[in-house]
């Protein structure tokens, strides 16, 4: 399992939109109101190396309305360390679910290929899984979720961000040989431990660009271990890469 892992994590699978497509426009600013979006399986912080989390993303809808496909994208941007440490799989109950991805600097699209499986009715839920890991060689840094359901026509029903430190893994590994230190009598005050809001808060939202492609051609998987197939959000580059043009806003 393990090491089936870091082998997904370090090869990984690029796969980019069609050359001359552009990330510069930006998101519909309004999602439709009778639709939420929630995340879960957010750790405090992500631990580099073979730590793998298992986000998922649930879209509900509150009104009496008809019933609806849906396709997932999924909004990545990282700070203090690079895409290609990032190694990220959409999975259903059937196994890797196949994804497109497009890359501009710090931030990645993620969209699914194919519409959700299930079908988002009123008094029910569609939910995306996304195991998520970085690579043991990563120091530390920061990393931003924005998880967006949208309609077959590719209108955004729903939005929900956060983010979350990523450490190394020598920070949670345990201490040998270290003296301790004399008891104070007094305690030094240290920062509280805050659990940043699973909100639609702009100082925690993803960079935005473009919403996702359409249907597109089915994916080649990624490389197959006891991890199973992944993709790893790795930016092309070189004489041969697809444009992607553009920006990334804040």
């Amino acid at each position: 399992m393990v090491s089936g892992w870091r082998y997904a994590l370090r090869i990984g699978v690029v796969l980019t939109c069609l050359a001359g497509a552009g990330l510069g426009a930006a998101v519909p600013a309004g999602a439709a109101a009778a639709f939420s979006t929630e995340l879960s399986g957010l750790p405090d912080e992500f631990t580099a190396g073979d730590r793998v989390a298992i986000l998922s993303a649930v879209v509900s809808r509150s009104d009496g309305g008809g019933c609806v496909k849906v396709r997932w994208s999924m909004l990545l941007r990282v700070q203090g360390l690079r895409l290609d440490q990032v190694k990220v799989d959409r999975v259903e109950d059937s196994g890797s679910f196949p994804l497109e991805i497009r890359t501009e600097g710090d931030t990645a699209r993620l969209t699914d290929r194919d519409l959700d499986p299930g079908l988002l009715c009123p008094g029910r839920t569609v939910t995306a899984r996304y195991r998520v890991a970085f690579a043991e060689d990563v120091a530390g840094g920061r990393v931003s979720f924005a998880a967006e359901a949208y309609d077959p026509g590719l209108r955004l029903l729903a939005r929900q961000t956060a983010a979350r430190r990523v450490v190394g893994p020598e920070a949670t590994a345990d201490p040998t040989g270290a003296t301790p230190e004399p008891t104070r009598s007094r305690a030094e005050p240290t920062d509280p431990a805050t659990e940043e809001p699973v909100a639609d808060d702009p100082s925690t939202e993803a960079a935005v660009v473009e919403p996702p492609p359409g249907a597109a051609a089915p994916a080649a998987p990624g490389p197959r271990g006891a991890g199973g197939p992944g993709v790893g959000v790795r930016a092309a580059t070189g004489p041969g890469a697809p444009a992607v043009g553009g920006h990334a806003g804040a």
